[in-house]
C-alpha cells in the first residue's frame, strides 16, 4: 500500500514543495513560513507538510483576485463555461488517484474518495450546461412605453472556506457555479486535509495555465488564521462556509457585520422513520450506511431512527444482525465498510458522547468503543443505542458512527420527533403508504431542506438543491437554482418613449 500512495502522491505533484498559497497556477516562492503537516488516520502515517500562510501572503492572493475578477467578469459565460468543461475532463483523468488521496488523508472508503471525485466532475457537467442558462425575467411596467427586466451579475471574490469531511467535492460545487457566474475564488481547506486542497490546485492550475488565464481567478491558501481574514475582509461579497453550527454563528456574524453575504452549511441531526409500512430489508440498508458511511462523519450522516413501536423490536433485531456483519479497517481496502475518524480528537469526542449517553439513560444494544489494535488510534466501532429523543446528547451532533433508536406510535408523533431537533438538514421516511409519504413531504412533515422517501438521509444528488432550515444555516449548495446565490440580481427600467411618466401615476409638472 505504502508503494501506491507514494505512487499517488506523485502523480497528483503533492511531493513537490508546497508554499502556503496560489493565485492559479503560480504557486509562491517562499520557504520560511510555519509548517502543516498531515498525517493519515488510516495508518497514522505523515504523508506530507505544506507551509502556511502569513497575513502578508494573503494580501498578496487578495490583490491578484481582486484584478483577476476585472477580466474574467467580462469573458462571456459559455467561454466561462468551456474553463469548467475543461476542468471536469482533467478531474476524469485524475479520478483514481485524487479518489484515492481523499480516502487516505480524510478515512472515507475508497469508494467513496471516488465517489467525491465523480460529484466534482458531475458539478462540472451541470456548471457547463448552467453557463448557457443564467436566465433574468421580463416583467410588464404599469408606464406606457416602458420595459422592465432583471438580470444577474456576478458578486466579485467568492470566499470558500471547508471542511475535512468532503475536503474536495464541496470546494468544487462552489467553485465550477461561482466561475461560469463570472465570479473569482479563494479557498482556504480544512488544516485537517491540506494534501486534497493542494491537489486540486494542482489540477485546476494546468487548465488555467493552458489558457494562458490571469493569476487569481482561482487561489489557494492555507492556514488556520486565513479564515478570520476573509470573514472580515470587505472586498469578499460572499463566503461560503461548511462546518460545525457553533463556528458557523462566529462566521456569519462577522460577515453580517460587514453587511457581506454567506452560504451556511452546518450541522446535521438527521433522522429516517421507519414506518410499519416500510420495506424492512431495503430500510436496513439505509439506516446502516446512512449512519456508518464516512464513519458517520457527513452532515448527512444518520444520526436517529425513529421506529414505528409495532416493528420496533423486529427493526432492532434486523439492525443489531447487520452491524455485526460490518467489516472495520483500512479504508484502502474496498473489503471494509467502515474507516477511522479524522484524528484522536474525533475519538475522543465519540467516547464523550457515548459516556453522556449513558449518564442521561441511553441503552446500547451495539456496543461501541475505541478499537486498539490499530496503528493510528483513530478506529471505533459503530454502536447503537435506544434513546429518547429529549435527552442533550441526542440533541446534539456528534461526528461520528452512534445511531439512536426512538419508538413511535402514530406518524404525527414520528414527524415532531424528527423536528425537535435544533438542526434542519436531511430526513427520511421509509414506507410504502402513498398517504404517510405525502404527509411526511407536505408543509405538515419534515422541517429539513432534505426530505426523501425510501432512500436514506446521505447521498444527495448535485442536480438538486443541497442545504437545510434552522441551525443547519439555511445555505444551498450545487443543482437547481442555488447559482443565485453567487450573484446580485439588478431590476432595470428601460423608457423608450418621448415622455417621462412616474410611477403610480404621480404628476410632477414644471
Amino acid at each position: 500500500m505504502e508503494q501506491n500512495i507514494t505512487k499517488v502522491l506523485k502523480n497528483l505533484n503533492i511531493l513537490d514543495l508546497n508554499p502556503a498559497y496560489c493565485t492559479g497556477s503560480q504557486w509562491a516562492s517562499i520557504t520560511d513560513r510555519k509548517t502543516l503537516d498531515s498525517y493519515s488516520p488510516a495508518d497514522g502515517n505523515k504523508i506530507a507538510g505544506i507551509q502556511t500562510a502569513t497575513e502578508a501572503d494573503y494580501e498578496e492572493v487578495l490583490k491578484k483576485a481582486e484584478q483577476a475578477f476585472l477580466y474574467w467578469r467580462s469573458l462571456p459565460a459559455p467561454k466561462r463555461g468551456e474553463i469548467v468543461r475543461q476542468f471536469g475532463d482533467a478531474l476524469r483523468e485524475n479520478k483514481e488517484d485524487l479518489g484515492t488521496l481523499v480516502s487516505y488523508e480524510m478515512g472515507k472508503s475508497l469508494q467513496e474518495g471516488l465517489g467525491e471525485v465523480q460529484e466534482m466532475i458531475d458539478i462540472c457537467d451541470f456548471a457547463v450546461g448552467l453557463s448557457r442558462q443564467l436566465y433574468g425575467l421580463t416583467m410588464h411596467s404599469e408606464r406606457p412605453n416602458h420595459r422592465m427586466y432583471e438580470q444577474w451579475h456576478p458578486m466579485g471574490i467568492v470566499g470558500i472556506i471547508s471542511a475535512f469531511n468532503f475536503p474536495v467535492a464541496v470546494w468544487s460545487w462552489n467553485t465550477a457555479l461561482a466561475l461560469v457566474c463570472g465570479n473569482v475564488c479563494v479557498w482556504k481547506p480544512s488544516s485537517k486535509t491540506p494534501l486534497c486542497a493542494v491537489a486540486c490546485q494542482h489540477i485546476i492550475a494546468k487548465v488555467l495555465q493552458a489558457n494562458d488565464l490571469p493569476e487569481g481567478i482561482c487561489s489557494l491558501i492555507i492556514g488556520n488564521a486565513v479564515g478570520d481574514l476573509m470573514n472580515n475582509d470587505k472586498r469578499i461579497p460572499l463566503i461560503s462556509f461548511t462546518g460545525s453550527t457553533r463556528i458557523g454563528r462566529i462566521v456569519s456574524s462577522a460577515v453580517a457585520g460587514r453587511f457581506g453575504q454567506t452560504i451556511l452549511e452546518l450541522g446535521g441531526n438527521n433522522a429516517i422513520i421507519i414506518s410499519k409500512d416500510a420495506d424492512l430489508d431495503m430500510s436496513i440498508i439505509g439506516a446502516v450506511f446512512g449512519a456508518v458511511g464516512t464513519a458517520g462523519q457527513r452532515c448527512t450522516s444518520t444520526r436517529r431512527l425513529i421506529i414505528q413501536e409495532d416493528i420496533y423490536d423486529d427493526f432492532k433485531e434486523k439492525l443489531v444482525k447487520a452491524y455485526g456483519q460490518l467489516r472495520i479497517g483500512n479504508p484502502l481496502d474496498q473489503h471494509n465498510h467502515v474507516g477511522p475518524l479524522i484524528d484522536t480528537a474525533a475519538v475522543d469526542m465519540y467516547n464523550l458522547a457515548i459516556q453522556k449517553g449513558i449518564s442521561e439513560g441511553a441503552k446500547f444494544v451495539v456496543e461501541g468503543g475505541v478499537i486498539t489494535n490499530e496503528p493510528s488510534g483513530c478506529y471505533v466501532k459503530p454502536c447503537v443505542a435506544e434513546v429518547e429523543n429529549r435527552y442533550e446528547i441526542v440533541q446534539e451532533e456528534t461526528f461520528a458512527p452512534i445511531l439512536y433508536l426512538i419508538k413511535y406510535k402514530t406518524l404525527e408523533e414520528a414527524i415532531e420527533l424528527q423536528n425537535g431537533v435544533p438542526q434542519g438538514l436531511s430526513s427520511a421516511i421509509m414506507t410504502l403508504n402513498l398517504r404517510e409519504a405525502e404527509l411526511f413531504l407536505s408543509a405538515a412533515g419534515s422541517d429539513c431542506g432534505i426530505a426523501n422517501v425510501n432512500i436514506g438521509t446521505s447521498g444527495a444528488e448535485i442536480g438538486g438543491a443541497f442545504g437545510g432550515e434552522k441551525e443547519t444555516g439555511g445555505g444551498r449548495e450545487s443543482g437547481s437554482d442555488a447559482w443565485k446565490g453567487y450573484m446580485r440580481r439588478q431590476t432595470n427600467t428601460i423608457n423608450y418613449s418621448n415622455t417621462l411618466p412616474l410611477a403610480q401615476g404621480i404628476k410632477f409638472d414644471l
